[in-house]
């Protein structure tokens, strides 16, 4: 087993009891931390995945914290070479410290982003001195509109015989198998969310899952799909609304990861009251020297990017 480190360069590792503090900090700067704000409220709440988490040595004072290892699946499975990272958008001159660090992160090999602010990306790929490709997602949040009545929330109406249920593990793999970006998540990760979070599946009069949604690690909604066959029966908003009012329920803000071009997302949501508040974007980080059809971790489709 990879030997987790206590400390890097500039970075240290993070006791599971300083989390909440840490949490609270990064309150201040919601929806811009968003992700990393519900990944830590999950991690404590759920452990769904282990992660291990790193602040500056500095912290507060220099706010950049990061999770090893990310979700994104990556050629030799190593602890260090997949992560995300957060700062403050008003403080992004201390991501220097990021590619300064040389214990954690090796700088020689590609590096696997996880969806990351856009302006956060932005300013590693000036620091960076390689290549980067990149895929890029659009965050919506729920933040201060309501879901309809409570009513109107807890029923759900189909056209036709079909029942919404909490999906089991024993779906995980025909939702990987039909899942866009498969390439680049276990099934593993799918069994663990259905495990322990809200997950729920659409189920056709014959029993055959026509349509899910499950909660992330991150505390978004992702992985919303329909099979060709049922759609425009209305099970996404169904499914969209339903899962909105849980996660809220669960103390998570509401949010999704969509693609810039998915305009059929972009308009269920905004159904719910959902609203843009800035870009993601998932990247590959190469030296100039590495070859350039080494493994690719772009991707994706359906109606949601994963945002692992």
């Amino acid at each position: 087993m990879e030997e987790v480190l206590t400390e890097g360069k500039n970075f240290k590792l993070v006791t599971d009891s300083e989390l909440p503090e840490i949490i609270d900090f990064l309150s201040n700067y919601l929806p811009d931390s968003i992700k990393f704000h519900q990944t830590l409220k999950t991690y404590l709440k759920d452990h769904v995945w282990d992660f291990h988490f790193y602040v500056t040595k500095t912290w507060p004072e220099q706010a950049v914290i990061l999770h090893f290892p990310g979700m994104t699946r990556t050629p030799n499975g190593k602890l260090y070479e997949s992560f995300s990272v957060f700062c403050p958008c008003d403080q992004l001159e201390n991501i220097r410290l990021l590619t300064d660090e040389d214990m954690l992160i090796d700088w020689t090999q590609p590096i696997y982003m996880n969806f990351t602010h856009a302006k956060i990306m932005e300013k590693i790929e000036e620091l960076y001195g390689g290549t980067m490709e990149k895929l890029t997602g659009e965050v919506y949040c729920q933040i201060d509109e309501k879901i309809g009545n409570e009513e109107e929330c807890n029923i759900t109406v189909f056209a036709e015989d079909a029942e919404m249920m909490q999906l089991s593990p024993e779906h995980a793999q025909i939702i990987h198998d039909l899942y866009p970006a498969n390439h680049m998540e276990c099934v593993e990760v799918f069994e663990k969310l259905i495990e322990k979070l809200p997950c729920y599946g659409v189920f056709s009069a014959t029993g055959e899952l026509a349509a899910w949604m499950v909660q992330s690690y991150y505390g978004a909604m992702f992985s919303m799909q329909t099979r060709p066959e049922y759609r425009r029966k209305g099970y996404g908003l169904i499914l969209a609304k339903y899962l909105t009012k849980l996660v809220k329920e669960r103390g998570y803000m509401p949010f999704v990861v969509i693609r810039p071009e998915n305009d059929a997302s972009k308009g269920l949501y905004a159904k719910l009251g959902f609203k843009k508040y800035f870009e993601t974007v998932r990247a590959i980080l190469r030296p100039h020297e590495m070859s350039s059809d080494a493994q690719g971790g772009g991707g994706g489709g359906g109606t949601q990017q994963n945002g692992h």
